[in-house]
Parts: structure tokens; C-alpha cells; sequence
């Protein structure tokens, strides 16, 4: 009886220890099993960036004033020589005309002293027949002296009189050539006083309401050229030295599930050595409308392709004794091996270290942490 009770006693200790083994120990040592495979591998590089502009047209007035006809909105598509808004020029018209009319009353005066100079020109010719007769005669003695220089100081009187009328029409003349000049400067101001959009783009701020006052290079709206808008993305420089100019890349806006085709067209040379990374902008080959200046974006740059090379699920990657590497299966025990790394994207990694005959587990943090020599089982699959 003794015997007996013994002998049940020793069954279910082993039933119990079995149970715990079938329960708790091939469990945490069984893992999941793969191997690596032959494939092809795009590499990108992947970044956060935010739209902006290579050039922001900030418009503005040279001259103070009131805004009058100031009708554009943000949001608008203006063309090149539109009219963004007319100042107030207070008194530059008006000036403008009384110059018009100036002119116009020199030249009247011109005509009227061509007139007395055609008069005086006559009134010479007769006084220079007189004293070329009387010049005969003094000579004769017919007439004295005295009578001779009257005569001459006629003619030369006549003479000075032609003179004087030809130097005032030429006067009027200058005066009317420099009023004309004045007249093209006024001009000149009048016209910046006209604000006409210098490029074609998207009015994105609009900074002053219409008949608002403003100051001398007041700037009224800021205006963005669809050619000039790109994505400033920051690369660490660690990943970006592959980045080149001409690089496709796919853009993902923020507001927008679409996901928008692009290239590299800039790249900073200049790098962040506080962050360490470098800004690197992306231009869209068709541009979103509209677009929202400083919206977030995902960037995906587009390096190179590999092609039949070693590839492996990024989940096998793992990290031992500060190295990194994947752990093989052998003969029913795990050997960490490093690895060496040629790429990697979101999901996978490529590596020349290991074949696809070599089985990788797959490390599972619910289970048995791996160590060399581990015994561990394949999960079935």
C-alpha cells in the first residue's frame, strides 16, 4: 500500500512538471521562423518638411497716402500689370494740368513776340535805309553830324529791339522745354502712385483694408508665384548625403489624402550643427490649388534602387551586446550574428551578411529573452 501511494505520488509530480513544461517552457521558447529572400529594394529617405516659397513678392508703395480702388483678396489669381491699388496723389494732377497750361500760354507769348519781331525786323529795315541816305549826305554836308547820329541811333535801336525779342523766345522756349521735363517727372511719380502687380501669383496676405492711409514702402499685399512654392524639408545628415539634385520624390500634404509627385531642386549647403541636418526643397511637378502656405508635408525622396539583393523583414533586426544583428537558428539553438546593413526603408532591410538558407528568428518580447546557445522551437506556421 505504501508502495502504492509512493508511486502515485512520484506520477502526478511528474504530471505536473510535463504540464508546466507543455504550458510554460516550449511556449516562451518557440518562436517565429524566416528566411531571407532575393529582391529588389527602392530607397527612399523620409522627412517632415512645410510649404513655402523660394520668393515672397512683398508689395508696396513708394509713396504715403490714401489707398483708393484697393479691390484684391487673399486667395486671388492676379496677372502681371493688374492693378493692385491706386494711391492718392493729393495734389500731383492738378500740378500736372497748371504745367499744361503754362506751356500753353508760353507759347502764345511766343507767337505774339514772333509777331513783334517780324515788326522790329521791318521797322530795322526802313531805319537802316534812312541812315545809309543820310549817310550820303552828311558825307556831302547837306546835314549835320548831330542830325547823322539821330538817325543811326534809330537804326541801331531797331537793331537791339530784334535782339532783345529773339533772346526772350528763346527764353520761352528753354522754359517751355524745362516745364516739359518737370511735367514727365510729375508724370513719373503719378504713375508709382498706380500699384500693378509685377509677376503673375496667389495674393496670400492681404495687409491693409481699402481707403486706409498708409506710409512711404508700405507694404500693401504679399504675392506668391506658383513656379517659387516647394517644401522645406530638414534631412539628418546622416541619411542626406545621397540626396542629389533631381531626385523624385512623392509629397503628402497635410489637408490632402492625394499624394503629389515632385523632385529635389535646392539643397542648403549649408548644415545645422545644432540639429545636424540640412534643408533640402522639393518642387511639385504639378502644384496643388490651392495651397496653403506653411501647411505640413510628408516627403519621401526617392534615392536608388538596389536589385537582387538580401532582403529582410526590419522586425528580425534586434540589438546584442551593442551590436546590431539577427539571431540564427541551428540545430535547435540561436547564435547572434551582426549584421552589415546596405539599406533600409519603412518595412525591410538589405544586408550581404547572411544567405537565404540561414533561418532568423524572429525575437518576440512576450517570450524567453534570446542569448547564445538558447534552445528555442518554430513556431508552426
Amino acid at each position: 500500500m505504501k508502495y502504492t501511494k509512493h508511486l502515485i505520488f512520484t506520477t502526478l509530480i511528474i504530471l505536473f512538471v510535463f504540464g508546466l513544461y507543455q504550458k510554460n517552457y516550449i511556449p516562451k521558447h518557440t518562436f517565429n521562423t524566416i528566411n531571407a529572400t532575393i529582391a529588389n529594394m527602392n530607397i527612399k529617405v523620409h522627412g517632415i518638411g512645410n510649404i513655402g516659397s523660394k520668393e515672397i513678392y512683398k508689395i508696396s508703395s513708394l509713396y504715403g497716402g490714401q489707398v483708393f480702388s484697393f479691390e484684391v483678396n487673399e486667395g486671388d489669381y492676379i496677372k502681371k500689370g493688374d492693378l493692385i491699388a491706386e494711391i492718392d496723389s493729393v495734389d500731383l494732377s492738378s500740378k500736372i494740368l497748371e504745367q499744361k497750361e503754362l506751356v500753353k500760354k508760353l507759347k502764345n507769348d511766343i507767337k505774339s513776340l514772333k509777331l513783334d519781331k517780324q515788326s522790329a525786323v521791318l521797322l530795322y529795315g526802313y531805319q537802316e535805309q534812312i541812315f545809309k541816305k543820310n549817310q550820303t549826305l552828311v558825307k556831302d554836308g547837306l546835314i549835320t553830324e548831330l542830325d547823322f547820329k539821330k538817325f543811326k541811333t534809330n537804326r541801331d535801336v531797331a537793331k537791339l529791339s530784334i535782339s532783345s525779342l529773339s533772346s526772350k523766345i528763346d527764353s520761352f522756349y528753354n522754359q517751355i522745354d524745362q516745364i516739359k521735363a518737370n511735367t514727365e517727372g510729375l508724370k513719373s511719380r503719378l504713375s508709382k502712385y498706380t500699384i500693378l502687380a509685377p509677376i503673375d501669383g496667389y495674393v496670400t496676405k492681404k495687409l491693409i483694408s481699402n481707403f486706409a492711409i498708409i506710409n512711404p514702402n508700405q507694404t500693401l499685399i504679399e504675392i506668391v508665384n506658383p513656379q517659387d512654392v516647394w517644401v522645406e524639408t530638414h534631412i539628418d545628415t546622416r541619411i542626406s548625403g545621397d540626396v542629389k539634385i533631381g531626385n523624385s520624390a512623392t509629397i503628402k500634404l497635410r489637408s490632402s489624402e492625394k499624394e503629389y509627385r515632385g523632385k529635389v531642386i535646392s539643397i542648403s549647403p549649408i548644415n545645422n550643427n545644432v540639429t545636424n541636418e540640412r534643408k533640402i526643397y522639393l518642387g511639385f511637378n504639378t502644384l496643388p490649388i490651392p495651397f496653403y502656405l506653411q501647411e505640413q508635408a510628408i516627403v519621401n525622396i526617392h534615392i536608388k534602387e538596389l536589385k537582387n539583393i538580401v532582403k529582410m523583414p526590419l522586425s528580425a533586426l534586434t540589438f546584442y551586446q551593442e551590436k546590431e544583428g539577427i539571431w540564427l537558428l541551428k540545430d535547435g539553438k540561436v547564435k547572434f550574428k551582426p549584421l552589415t546593413i546596405l539599406a533600409n526603408d519603412s518595412k525591410s532591410i538589405a544586408t550581404n551578411t547572411i544567405t537565404t538558407q540561414e533561418t532568423i528568428v524572429i525575437p518576440d518580447p512576450k517570450n524567453k529573452s534570446l542569448s547564445n546557445g538558447l534552445n528555442v522551437y518554430e513556431k508552426q506556421q
